[in-house]
């Protein structure tokens, strides 16, 4: 069975969402996520927006953010109370978007 440009280019981006699927606490950023908010990264990114502001990593609580952004589809990530705590002690975290299109992002959300 031969595959074409677009399922390779899909089952790459899968692959990448995959990988980055989860929490992953990364090295402190240098930054501090509570009073300065956070920075965010999309791998494969084509339009989509995060912003995570600090009053949510210091409220803490689980949270869906819509990343459509000026893509001509949606994807949401949630960042959970146990990211939300790596954030608050200044550390970055990484997860996925929701699968659409036949893909989803990597997502690795930083202090600003």
């Amino acid at each position: 069975m031969a595959f074409t440009r677009r399922e390779v280019l899909q089952l790459a981006a899968l692959a990448v969402g995959a990988a980055a699927c989860g929490s992953s606490s990364d090295s402190t950023t240098g930054g501090n996520c509570l009073t300065d908010g956070t920075a965010a990264s999309i791998g494969a990114n084509h339009g989509h927006v995060l912003t995570v502001p600090a009053a949510d990593v210091a409220a803490g609580a689980d949270k869906t953010y819509d990343i459509t952004g000026t893509s001509a589809h949606a994807h949401s990530v949630t960042i959970t109370a146990a990211m939300f705590a790596e954030l608050a002690a200044n550390a970055a975290v990484s997860t996925a978007s929701t699968t659409d299109e036949l893909h989803s992002h990597g997502v690795t959300v930083r202090c600003a």
